[in-house]
């Protein structure tokens, strides 16, 4: 089984590590616009730094990692290479509001297609991808699938009418917890706290949270509640992000991000 990741990038690179804990390094090739960064990451893995021909001609599952205005130019390019392989190959396209009937309309042929909804915390094993299959997906090919990503971290198949909304939250919501955790650090290092600590006690507490979270069966309303002591100093501080419209901001954030999506579509 050979692996193709066109595109090296932030995406692309985080899936080439978790697959390479899972097949053979030297089954991966990577391909980038930037050739150096496609080199540098496959000396990292044990990888094999390839073109994106080679990858279209040769690997057994081909992850597109370009961004989804890029996509008709890239599979156009590659169709006359992908029509004449003798063996079957999956093309797995992560690009944003691109449809799998989509992604079959850009290639022009009758290939097997997922699509995947990752996150970047794929590259080190707490991932959440969601994907949905093409009906010429076969069992074998989607048992394949999953073993190449199973070390990335949690993977769901989801109804592809539901992935845009999901992906608004299991995706995009990665930039909005980092941008909460560098406030967190800020508001610390205004109190005094020098910044490496400030930031390592964000990290930790964020981490600490999200495993609280999904370990045990509270509400998150209830985890907030028994933080907060009458009186005390974390009501204080609930207060002022209510007041300062926190929880409408985080569900205007989703929202926006799911509206993109859909104009992406278009």
């Amino acid at each position: 089984m050979t692996v193709g990741f066109i595109g090296s990038g932030n995406m692309g690179g985080a899936l080439a590590r978790a697959a390479a804990k899972s097949v053979t390094p030297d089954s991966i090739l990577l391909s980038n616009r930037t050739a150096a960064k496609a080199e540098s990451l496959a000396a990292q893995l044990g990888a094999v730094a390839a073109d994106n021909n080679t990858i279209a001609a040769e690997c057994d599952y081909i992850f597109l990692g370009v961004k989804p205005q890029m996509m008709e130019q890239l599979l156009s390019s590659l169709r006359s290479l992908l029509s004449v392989r003798k063996t079957p190959c999956v093309l797995i396209s992560m690009a944003a509001g691109l449809t799998v009937s989509a992604i079959r309309e850009m290639a022009g042929l009758e290939l097997p297609v997922i699509r995947i909804m990752p996150n970047t915390a794929c590259a080190v094993g707490a991932g959440l991808t969601l994907y949905t299959c093409s009906k010429e997906v076969t069992a074998q090919q989607k048992a394949e699938f999953l073993t190449m990503m199973q070390a990335s971290g949690a993977v769901e198949e989801l109804d592809e009418h539901l992935i845009d909304a999901a992906s608004a939250v299991a995706g995009c919501g990665g930039a909005f917890a980092c941008l909460f955790m560098e406030a967190l650090a800020d508001g610390a290092v205004v109190c005094g706290l020098p910044r490496d600590k400030a930031m390592c006690y964000a990290q930790q507490m964020l981490y600490g949270n999200a495993k609280l979270a999904l370990e045990g069966d509270q509400h998150p309303a209830e985890m907030k509640d028994a933080i907060c002591s009458p009186g005390g100093t974390t009501i204080a501080g609930v207060r002022a992000l209510e007041e300062g419209g926190f929880r409408a901001a985080a569900m205007n954030a989703v929202i926006a991000a799911y509206q993109r999506t859909l104009e992406l579509k278009k």
